[in-house]
This record gives structure tokens, sequence and C-alpha cells, in this order.
């Protein structure tokens, strides 16, 4: 199935900065240990941006930043009353930016429906990407993270299966943004600073 059509590169509508996206944090109360994570997902979200930038290709840096800090808006509210964090929050992001590209970043962290294919649609797999390389607030490798997802929510089978669908599906992505963009993301370490 191919992606939809809002899912380019190029994003026409202005992304959040980040003083933007932390009164998004403050409004929806989102908590220190996961502005942390966001953080360091952005990091890696941004290095492969600029990554794609660099070597010329169509990408909003600025809108993949927002999406990576963004990601995880409306986690605290589902922990507390239920549902798809992912949903939600790029429900709030869509309604509180009217950026369909950065709101498509968030709703799709977790999974990308369709073929990963970052010649049109790197925004929301470099976040998918970039939130499966962070452990809390540390950048460690989709072995490691796999490991922590399984220790931490793999009480039944059914969930294993989930989660291993989602790192075989990130080892997919990894790869295929590799070839995209002709580089190893396994020896980058992401040493792309932090919010200012």
């Amino acid at each position: 199935m191919d992606a939809p059509c809002l899912c380019t590169n190029a994003v026409p509508w202005d992304a959040p900065d980040d003083e933007g996206c932390r009164a998004l944090w403050d409004k929806y109360a989102m908590p220190e240990h996961i502005r942390g994570h966001s953080r360091a997902v952005c990091a890696v979200a941004c290095h492969v941006a600029r990554c794609a930038e660099e070597r010329g290709l169509d990408v909003d840096v600025r809108a993949v930043r927002a999406a990576a800090l963004l990601h995880d808006l409306a986690k605290l509210y589902t922990i507390e009353y239920g549902g798809h964090h992912g949903q939600i929050g790029g429900v709030w992001v869509l309604e509180e930016t009217g950026n369909y590209a950065v709101a498509q970043g968030v709703t799709h962290h977790i999974h990308w429906p369709w073929d990963p294919d970052p010649a049109c649609c790197l925004l929301p797999l470099a976040v998918i990407y970039a939130d499966k390389r962070v452990m809390h607030e540390r950048i460690v490798g989709l072995d490691v993270r796999c490991r922590d997802l399984m220790d931490r929510y793999g009480k039944t089978e059914a969930i294993r299966e989930r989660i291993r669908a989602s790192m075989e599906q990130c080892r997919r992505i990894e790869e295929r943004i590799n070839n995209y963009l002709g580089t190893d993301l396994n020896a980058c370490d992401f040493d792309s600073g932090r919010m200012e």
C-alpha cells in the first residue's frame, strides 16, 4: 500500500520551533522524564534529517525536530485515562499547529502502516527510528532497546510478538534510511545537541 500523499519530505506548513514545543509540553503537563526522552529522540531524528539535508534531499528539518519533540505529548494522558498516545497526541498537535506532517510524525511514531520509503516519508520514519533508539534518555542500539521493551512490557506472548514486529519494522526502516542516505546509522554517536 502506498503512503498517503501528505507524506512528503517538503512541509508546506510552518512547524513549531523549540519554544512552541516547550509551550505545548507545559500545556499538556508532559513530565520531565518524558521531556528528556523526547530531547534524545530529537537528537537522533534531527541527525537523520540533517544527513538528508546535507545530501541535498528534500526535507524540513524543523518539522522533523518538532515531531520528535512532540511525539510523546499525550503519554501521561493515556497512562492516566487510557487510549493510544500516538493517535491522541497527533490530534492535539494538528489542533495546536495545523501542521499535518508534524501531526503524522506524532501519530505514527509507534508503527508505520505503509511501505517505509524515506524518499517520500522521511519525517515519520526518522521519528519512529529515533524513538526505537532511545531507552529513557539514553541513545542505545536496537537490540538493547528491544531487550528493554521486552523486560518492561513483554508480559504476554501477544505483547512480546508486537514488540518483535515493531523492532523488525524499525530494522527495515534503518536499512532503508541507510540506503537512502548512503550512511550507517549504527556508526553515528548522534551528538547533535539539545534544545536551546
